[in-house]
């Protein structure tokens, strides 16, 4: 799934991670996009692979709990690093007729597949597709009702910058929410997924690809991210209110919510 390494980085270092490896900031992106350009074409087979297929509840789970309006109300919507349009076409089969989705991703690659997929749609007139970085999104303040990211915020090199954007393209009561791998909270349950993550999804992927290394990295980002308490004090530090969060599946994925009131 979209996701990168990293902790959290001042200003004054300029270093990050990659995985398990610590790599030169402005490096962080050009090897980030590698592995995307990598399984664009195969990104939802990729995500099933690593969530054993669970994704799909989760992403539900996630627009279950933002509940867009069914009404004739307009509903400006953006979905940050939305690759496919996973998130977005489940946001359309929920919302009213007057929703609108914004498709945001940095990879070209992954935006082929979700405009082909848009146009393939009933929704094509309700989504725009955008080439933009989570951490300078090319859109104006207060533009959206919503924003969503799933198992993208590991993928930007500062997440405190994505989340100051998060928040400034969001209207006033405008809602936050993020799915992204978490920390297991069920002993046992850790070690099971560690064998499963560490041992089995990079032979999957090279079996399925050809390639194991994008999937190899992949799961040692989970193990970078900040768990469930910390992330969701660095979405209160970029100046989000009412912030809390769910764990799914004893905490192998989590979304967080915050309001920008």
């Amino acid at each position: 799934m979209a996701g990168t390494a990293e902790q959290t980085t001042s200003a004054s270092e300029s270093t990050t991670h990659f995985g398990f490896r610590t790599v030169a900031e402005e490096e962080k992106q050009g090897l980030v996009h590698e592995v995307f350009e990598k399984v664009a074409a195969r990104y939802d087979l990729m995500n099933d692979l690593m969530s054993g297929g669970l994704h799909r509840a989760w992403k539900d789970a996630m627009i279950a709990w933002l509940a867009p309006p069914r009404s004739q109300r307009p509903f400006a919507h953006i979905d940050v690093a939305g690759g496919t349009g996973d998130v977005a076409f489940r946001l359309l089969e929920r919302a009213g007729p007057n929703a609108h989705v914004t498709l945001c991703d940095i990879n070209p690659h992954m935006l082929t597949v979700g405009r082909a997929r848009a146009e393939e749609s009933d929704w094509g007139d309700q989504v725009e597709i955008a080439c933009g970085n989570a951490e300078a999104l090319p859109f104006p303040d207060k533009s959206f009702d919503a924003y969503t990211i799933a198992f993208g915020i590991r993928n930007v090199t500062h997440i405190e910058r994505a989340l100051t954007e998060a928040r400034r393209v969001l209207k006033p009561g405008g809602r936050f929410l993020c799915l992204e791998f978490s920390q297991v909270a069920v002993p046992g349950l850790d070690k099971i997924y560690d064998t499963y993550s560490f041992q089995l999804i990079p032979r999957m992927g090279r079996w399925v690809t050809g390639d194991a290394d994008p999937y190899q990295y992949l799961v040692e980002s989970i193990r970078q991210f900040p768990d469930q308490e910390r992330f969701a004090a660095m979405i209160r530090e970029a100046g989000f209110e009412r912030v809390s969060y769910r764990n799914l599946s004893g905490g192998i994925a989590a979304i967080h919510s915050g309001w920008r009131l």
